[in-house]
């Protein structure tokens, strides 16, 4: 670990500290950023004639070496030709949390990109600020601190405090009739462009100060169905152990849900054969690709990509097709509705997925599934009781995903084409990802310069697919609930522990027969509710394995 060394204070002449403060510029701050021009590449209107080729060509590969601590480091990737256009991965929006899983009384901790953010309730401009999570005095985390009463953000380290724009406010240690060392450029917490839209708390991951209006020019993509009234808004976020790369195209394969889910997510009917667990050929295709992502025709509707972070899958429906800003005004990019189902109400429906890159090996997922039908169930039904069949869903194919991952690290993301054989339609979702990916991407994230691709060692499967830690803990509804259900436990066996008592105590004193079976009957099912209750929360807030072999 490395050790921080005590920088001695001098004297210095007042000119040196400024009476306005400006955040560090990237190449001043010690998480370096690439300094790159603005290009506002993420149009989301496709072009009608792009094309979309499938090459299983690839680039020689060198030989995986192991490291010391047992961990082999990815196969060298080489750069691919990208017909002059690369995907900027610094100069786009990127979502951290939802806004109803955020306490405004306290700084959250997040880490996006590779880049470590706190995100924390500014009073003073009424808004979600996003600031790097260090203070600039020791590099203590600002995400550990709190907010004080004047509305600070506070690192509780030394008690450094600073304001909305990163500027800092206070030095306790500083003589107040000494120089204003808290007027100090250096003193100032770099602070990154952010907005509130859709529900979503978003961020660009440059705090050069010349962005900080970046909102004006380029915004996220706007998902109208996510702010309708008419519609549920129900989200949930999870960390996830496995890369962004393969989290996204998960997502994008259908293909796998009667298996990997089977008994968890009902498939529809359909004449053409189809095997026990219901799988059948589905017929995909690409309409239109280009940098900023990708339109799919599907038997149900269409799946949209926008890169870099949202996947959507609409069913049929003509206004559905609007329900992101831009979208293709070509009608034959449009899935036809079937004749039959155009004299009945109109019940519309979304699968969207918001993927966030967190580190090599690590994401994060945000979904919601808005539709404009039985909307009482979710005012009725808690969040968090939608949220137990969600993250099952997610256990059930998280540790094939997670090996999965490994396998393609071993053989080089360069290499995905050539070594995975995907001889069907059902997988043109997850081919047209991989070649945005090797066509604008050269195959892989950028990180900048904080990592080099190398994947965490798989953790014991009770940790890898933990609940806790990647959800609860991040999840209001569900931080709720688990406290509710665990003091309920507790009053049972505080229940059952006193009925006991009560019996052996009085026995000889209750006349009743009756009396006495109630009494003893409500103790044993008082204790028998306790147990399942504490089996209810282990699985459903700690730890559920999922079995394929037994299901």
């Amino acid at each position: 670990m490395a050790s921080l060394s005590l920088s001695l204070y001098s004297q210095s002449t007042p000119s040196l500290f400024n009476s306005t403060c400006k955040p560090l510029l990237p190449s001043e701050s010690p998480i370096s950023l690439r300094k790159t021009p603005l290009h506002f590449l993420h149009s989301q209107n496709f072009g009608r004639n792009s094309s979309f080729r499938v090459s299983s060509s690839s680039p020689t590969i060198s030989s995986p070496k192991p490291t010391s601590s047992g961990v082999s480091p990815p196969v060298t990737e080489t750069k691919v030709a990208r017909d002059g256009n690369e995907f900027d991965w610094f100069s786009n929006w990127y979502p951290i949390a939802p806004v109803c899983d955020l306490d405004k009384r306290v700084p959250h901790a997040s880490r996006v990109l590779g880049l470590d953010v706190v995100v924390w309730w500014d009073k003073a401009e009424g808004k979600w600020q996003v600031f790097d999570d260090k203070c600039p005095h020791r590099l203590a985390p600002l995400s550990e601190g709190r907010i004080d009463q004047w509305g600070r953000l506070q690192c509780v380290y030394h008690g450094w405090c600073f304001g909305g724009s990163g500027n800092c406010k206070l030095i306790p240690q500083s003589p107040p009739d000494g120089p204003q060392v808290h007027t100090s450029r250096k003193a100032c917490v770099a602070v990154y462009p952010s907005l509130e839209q859709n529900g979503i708390v978003w961020f660009w991951p440059n705090p050069d100060h010349q962005l900080k209006d970046i909102s004006s020019k380029k915004s996220p993509p706007f998902i109208s169905e996510l702010d309708d009234p008419s519609y549920t808004h129900l989200m949930g976020m999870r960390d996830m152990p496995y890369g962004y790369e393969v989290l996204i195209e998960n997502l994008m394969d259908p293909a796998h849900v009667p298996y990997a889910h089977r008994g968890l997510m009902r498939t529809s009917s359909n004449p053409r054969p189809v095997d026990r667990e219901g799988g059948r050929p589905l017929d995909i295709s690409i309409l239109s690709q280009d940098i900023s992502g990708f339109l799919a025709n599907q038997e149900f509707g269409y799946g949209k990509f926008i890169a870099p972070c949202i996947f959507y899958v609409s069913a049929f429906s003509g206004s559905t097709n609007e329900s992101i800003s831009q979208e293709p005004a070509a009608d034959d990019h449009k899935p036809q509705r079937p004749a039959a189902d155009y004299h009945k109400p109109e019940r519309l429906f979304l699968l969207i997925f918001v993927c966030i890159p967190v580190s090599p090996g690590r994401s994060r997922l945000i979904w919601s599934f808005p539709r404009n039908f039985s909307v009482w169930i979710d005012k009725l039904v808690p969040r968090w009781i939608f949220h137990l069949g969600q993250n099952l869903i997610l256990d059930s194919d998280l540790y094939l995903v997670h090996l999965e991952e490994l396998k393609i690290m071993e053989i080089g993301q360069s290499n995905w084409l050539k070594s995975c054989f995907v001889p069907t339609k059902s997988d043109a979702l997850v081919i047209a990802f991989r070649n945005w990916l090797r066509k604008y991407c050269g195959g892989q994230i950028d990180w900048g310069t904080k990592f080099h691709g190398y994947l965490p060692p798989t953790p014991p499967k009770e940790q890898l697919m933990d609940r806790y830690w990647s959800h609860v803990v991040h999840c209001s509804s569900c931080r709720a609930a688990l406290k509710y259900l665990k003091a309920l436990e507790i009053c049972l066996q505080t229940l059952s522990i006193t009925l006991i008592g009560v019996v052996a105590a009085f026995w000889q004193s209750i006349p009743s027969t009756v009396a006495r079976i109630l009494l003893v009957s409500a103790a044993i099912l008082s204790s028998l509710a306790s147990r399942w209750l504490a089996d209810f929360i282990y699985k459903n807030f700690y730890f559920h394995d999922y079995n394929h072999a037994l299901i």
